[in-house]
């Protein structure tokens, strides 16, 4: 442990072995995969993927500290291709080396394909910090080539230890006499990351000039000075916050949607976790009702991630604002829904015959293709045939919303199969 206290108390306080490591049992527990890894003194690639202050860096620590073997760390905000390269060329020297990569996600593709190669023939051990989903942000090579190992955010009783254990393990804390009367304020400020409460209940002391030190909400809450409504990205609110916000756009309230918006952006919310569900709801609830929301749901999906914040809460409004004012429809969700719940009773039933790929002669002597009737030839660029298979066909599993544009998407399709699905 660090003992100076000039160094945040966070870092003073980080642990050196997994038993000194609170939450992530699942991963560093009594026989977890991870422990076993390193009790047999060879871990694969990984990624950690969590939030902010919940153990990843740490993690990569601990393992270097255990295995000791050469361990070179980058952050992928300020390094590239070269420093990449110069790591992997150590690495070839040294024969291996473990490489911690913080915040993987913020390196492009190029930068990634430069590790690809080491990892694969076991130059380097990769380890990957990320807040974000890793199978958006890191190339699919790079990550079939690693384990996904997902942590947690800390909970109250998490964090109860880490400020138990900081009081007696750290000697500046130790030196005063601290009452821990209430706790939520520190908690719910800190939001599930273990850094910030630890630094957080640093200030509090260090600002206190009492004795004892008795730590209460409002005293925590005036030196944090805390105006904006707390809003934890790990804990219930940001589920019944998320949860409002979709339930907004999807009840046509603008008003309530953009209130919503702006307290998952005054709490420090991820504006790609925004920006995905925008274009998520744009099919599951606004579909064919509207095409033009899915649009532009993903063009405000590319925009943020370009812009960032501050100013993305503007193209973020307008988005919000458009989806919420927009027609609805769930008829594309359901339709995928009935279509996967029949696959799963039915299995692979043949494709009928007439619809078959023919790529060889031997396959259109088998009749694959025949009689196919190709649609453009035919007046109106339709022709009635059979395109489900047998033991299913008939089935409907589109049935267009009850709104103006879905309701013109109805009456073609009943001019064409009136007879058949009963549009």
């Amino acid at each position: 442990m660090n003992t100076n206290s000039s160094v945040p108390l966070a870092e003073r306080l980080r642990p050196q072995v997994l038993t000194d490591l609170v939450g992530q049992e699942h991963l560093t527990g009594e026989g977890s995969i991870l422990r076993k890894a390193l009790e047999q003194g060879k871990i694969p690639s990984m990624i950690l993927w969590g939030p902010p202050g919940v153990g990843k860096t740490t993690i990569a620590n601990i393992i270097a500290h255990t295995l000791q073997v050469p361990f070179y760390t980058l952050s992928a905000i300020a390094a590239g291709v070269k420093e990449v390269r110069e790591v992997i060329e150590i690495a070839k020297r040294q024969q291996h080396a473990v490489l911690f990569i913080d915040e993987i996600h913020r390196f492009n593709k190029s930068q990634q394909d430069a590790l690809l190669g080491a990892v694969e023939k076991g130059i380097i051990t990769l380890i990957g910090a990320t807040t974000e989903n890793p199978s958006f942000e890191v190339n699919a090579a790079l990550l079939s080539r690693s384990q996904v190992y997902v942590l947690k955010p800390l909970g109250p009783d998490e964090f109860l230890k880490l400020l138990q254990q900081a009081m007696v393990k750290d000697p500046w804390l130790a030196s005063h006499n601290i009452e821990l009367e209430e706790t939520s304020a520190l908690f719910n400020i800190a939001g599930g990351d273990a850094r910030k409460l630890l630094n957080l209940f640093e200030l509090v002391v260090d600002t206190l000039q009492e004795d004892p030190i008795v730590i209460t909400d409002k005293k925590v809450m005036e030196i944090a000075q805390q105006r904006v409504a707390i809003y934890d990205k790990s804990g219930e609110q940001h589920y019944d916050i998320i949860s409002a916000f979709i339930k907004s756009i999807r009840g046509s309230d603008p008003n309530a949607a953009v209130y919503y918006l702006a307290r998952m952006i005054e709490g420090g919310e991820d504006v790609k976790f925004i920006a995905r569900r925008l274009v998520i709801l744009a099919s599951e609830d606004i579909g064919n009702a509207n095409p033009n929301a899915l649009l532009l749901a993903t063009n405000c999906f590319q925009a943020v991630n370009m812009i960032g914040y501050p100013e993305s809460r503007i193209i973020l409004s307008q988005c919000v604002t458009y989806l919420a004012a927009s027609p609805k429809s769930n008829a594309a969700y359901m339709a995928i829904n009935t279509a996967q719940s029949i696959v799963s009773k039915t299995g692979d039933l043949p494709v009928p015959m007439q619809i078959r790929n023919a790529p060889t002669k031997l396959m259109k002597d088998q009749g694959y293709g025949k009689d196919y009737k190709y649609a453009h030839d035919y007046q109106g660029n339709f022709v009635t045939q059979e395109f489900l298979p047998d033991a299913i066909k008939g089935t409907k599993f589109y049935d267009p919303g009850k709104n103006p544009r879905e309701e013109d998407l109805r009456k073609y399709l009943r001019s064409l199969w009136k007879d058949k699905y009963g549009y």
